[in-house]
């Protein structure tokens, strides 16, 4: 075991941010080199329900999507040793903090240039469904900007940032993390 996986003891890695940001493609290789579980709260909610994140949307709506989000969260929380990649909106439900703050939370940023670049091609996006998507996009960014500033961390991604060197740059701030919490603790 290293050192970084003894410090952690178990602790979950949470990583939050917006859409297109790349929390799940990161996420896989971080739990990788942790040797822990991976989890995407979509992907799973997909599996659950047999529906795709659009078809929840459509067919229930937005808060019932995030009922569910919230419950899937509930279930990945009881667990340990796993890093999770959640939807974007999932900072907005407040009771959703406190299964986050159970565990180390990474808020991956990026600039609305980089986002939007990323997801101007996908379809998939309920949330970007709309008349002005780049516009939806940098209007969701403000709305959220201070929940994702909750985060333990914050991973600063340029377009030309590769997941190796994201990874590398998250699993060399968690022990300063895990270091502050200690001094909050005792």
């Amino acid at each position: 075991m290293t050192a970084l996986e003894l410090s952690l003891q178990g602790a979950n890695i949470y990583l939050i941010g917006m859409m297109g940001v790349g929390k799940s493609t990161v996420g896989h290789l971080l739990a990788q080199r942790l040797r822990y579980h991976f989890f995407d709260t979509d992907a799973v909610i997909t599996q659950a329900t047999g529906s795709s994140i659009s078809e929840i949307f459509a067919d229930s709506g937005e808060a019932s999507f995030r009922k569910i989000e919230t419950e899937t969260l509930g279930q990945l929380s009881a667990h340990t040793r796993l890093v999770v990649a959640t939807g974007g909106g999932i900072v907005t439900q407040q009771i959703n903090w406190s299964y986050l703050h159970h565990g180390i939370v990474v808020w991956l940023d990026a600039s609305p240039q980089t986002l939007w670049q990323r997801l101007k091609e996908d379809q998939s996006r309920p949330l970007l469904q709309d008349p002005n998507p780049q516009q939806k996009l940098e209007d969701l960014l403000k709305q959220r900007q201070h929940l994702y500033a909750q985060a333990d961390l914050r991973v600063l991604i340029e377009p030309q940032d590769s997941i190796e060197e994201i990874a590398y740059q998250i699993l060399t701030e968690i022990p300063k993390v895990l270091k502050s919490h200690e001094l909050t603790q005792s």
